[in-house]
């Protein structure tokens, strides 16, 4: 008999290329993940890996036993996810990876209210940026991941994914307390263009993400070549900059918390929103954790305010 577990490392190593990657990806060690395959190779009489440089590669038998593995792990998912639905109850272990917004602003009450409700269900959370954790969902090592797009700039969901919008959040434009547009009221009919900032730096997130590319992307629709000053992951780390007078950038509403004194926000008349959503494998549907998970951060977004 074939491990299960074993084959899981086999699957991992496929779909990340390297044992690091592998044990990354099931969160355990390289050492782990080398004994499990050098186990795998004893039970089935053939070599798997091959030396490849620095790494491994597969060998003919190991991406034979692979393609196998995979097909064997999506039966065994589908078959959990029929015996939590016939029990009704959410229980085991569910995976979740959020952006870092999210993680601040929705996760906790979601999940303490997911706790309370049922308490056999072990949840672990992992912080990503969307694009990395929807394919960690496709790849089967989430389960479950909070993801964004933007109301001008999309961002393609695969096709295996099922996903379900929780709410929009509003971003503001935060300026430095002495900047030229600083002083600009709030009220009805209230707001500043993106087209107004042309002659300003900005901060923005890492090149490559998607959060980046839709800034870059949306300026440039207003006729601006943005002038990319400075580049910071979080967004305190950004209002720190802004208040320090080195450019303006992008303060989502969810999980903004305290505004630094230097710094002034500035509603968008432009509609600039993010869509916020969940997204879990189509064939995981039936789970009863998932489904607790959505409804949790459902209730979460209502008790945020924000159940738009």
């Amino acid at each position: 008999m074939l491990n299960l577990e074993r084959l899981r490392t086999l699957d991992a190593l496929a779909r990340h290329g390297s044992v690091s990657g592998a044990a990354d990806g099931l969160h355990v060690t390289t050492s782990a993940v080398s004994q499990q395959l050098a186990k795998l190779e004893r039970e089935v009489g053939q070599p798997l890996l091959a030396r490849n440089g620095r790494g491994v590669r597969l060998t003919d038998a190991g991406r034979l036993l692979a393609d196998h593995a995979a097909r064997i792990i999506s039966q065994v998912e589908l078959a959990q996810a029929d015996v939590e639905a016939q029990r009704g109850c959410a229980v085991g272990e569910l995976r979740i990876g959020a952006f870092p917004t999210a993680m601040r602003g929705l996760l906790p009450q979601a999940l303490a209210a997911l706790r309370a409700e049922h308490p056999e269900l072990r949840v672990r959370v992992r912080e990503q940026e969307p694009e990395e954790s929807m394919a960690a969902v496709v790849r089967g090592d989430l389960d479950l991941a909070l993801a964004i797009d933007w109301n001008n700039k999309r961002m393609p969901v695969p096709a295996e994914l099922t996903r379900t919008h929780l709410l929009d959040d509003t971003v503001d434009i935060a300026v430095p307390a002495g900047h030229r547009l600083a002083d600009r009221t709030a009220g009805p009919g209230a707001g500043i263009s993106l087209a107004e900032f042309g002659d300003d730096d900005w901060i923005s997130w890492n090149e490559g993400q998607f959060c980046h590319e839709w800034l870059v992307f949306t300026l440039r629709g207003t006729g601006i070549e943005p002038r990319i000053a400075h580049i910071a992951e979080e967004h305190h780390t950004q209002l720190a900059f802004v208040e320090a007078g080195l450019g303006v950038c992008v303060a989502p509403k969810l999980g903004r918390g305290p505004v630094p004194p230097g710094v002034r926000l500035l509603p968008v008349c432009d509609s600039v929103r993010r869509h916020v959503y969940a997204v879990w494998r189509a064939d995981a549907d039936r789970r009863p954790s998932i489904r607790a998970a959505v409804d949790s951060l459902r209730q979460a977004v209502v008790g945020l305010g924000r159940g738009d």
